[in-house]
Parts: C-alpha cells; structure tokens; sequence
C-alpha cells in the first residue's frame, strides 16, 4: 500500500490514502477491531480513564463491548513526523477524533501531500 501510494499519479495524498488500501486490500482497513477488546475483557478491563487513540474503529469497539473510556486522548503534534501529515489528516478527516487538536477540511484534505518521490 505504501508503494502504491508514493508511486501513484499526483504523488502521495491525503485524500487517496483509503483509495490504495481499498485497491491492494480489497477494503479500506483490513484489522478487526472488534477482536482487539478481547484481551481487554480478558484482563478484567472495565474502564478506561484515558484512551490514546484517535481510532474511531477502535474507540467504537471498546465502547460497543461494554468497556467505558472516560476521555480520549489525541496525539500530540509534535509527535507526529512530517511524513506522516498524509495518513494523519486523511485518518482525522475519515472520522478519528482529534479532538481540539486536529481539524481537517475537505480544502486541507485536498492540499495534503507527501514528499516527492522519484520514480526513476
């Protein structure tokens, strides 16, 4: 997926990055976040105070399963690279929670794009 990405027309963008999943993959996520509870359960996890991640997928599977978080936890800017502004802003677009952190539009979609690659 990641080749497919840096190598199709127009470069690496945030707003294809589900498009190359869903063409090598066949989906747009191929992990099943409905079983990554199980262990939780397993442990005797019955709240979660403060959830690092910005996953909807996730988020929504821990909740469904009966798990409560009490507050989400974006990550933080400066820890995300430069070269990770694609997957971040195509993933908050798509519905992960940023929180007050993150905001992205359909323009800042558009604009996003990774560096450069040369296909030669």
């Amino acid at each position: 997926v990641y080749n497919m990405r840096k190598r199709q027309k127009g470069g690496d963008t945030a707003e294809q990055y589900f498009a190359c999943t869903k063409k090598v993959a066949g989906i747009e996520d191929v992990r099943f976040q409905e079983n990554m509870t199980d262990p939780l359960h397993w442990l005797g996890i019955t709240k979660i105070d403060k959830l690092v991640s910005m996953s909807d997928m996730k988020y929504n599977a821990i909740v469904e399963s009966g798990i409560e978080v009490v507050s989400r936890v974006p990550i933080p800017p400066e820890m995300v690279p430069s070269d990770a502004q694609v997957e971040i802003n195509a993933k908050v677009f798509a519905g992960y929670d940023g929180g007050d952190t993150y905001s992205v539009d359909e323009e800042k979609l558009k604009a996003t794009k990774g560096r450069e690659y040369d296909h030669q």
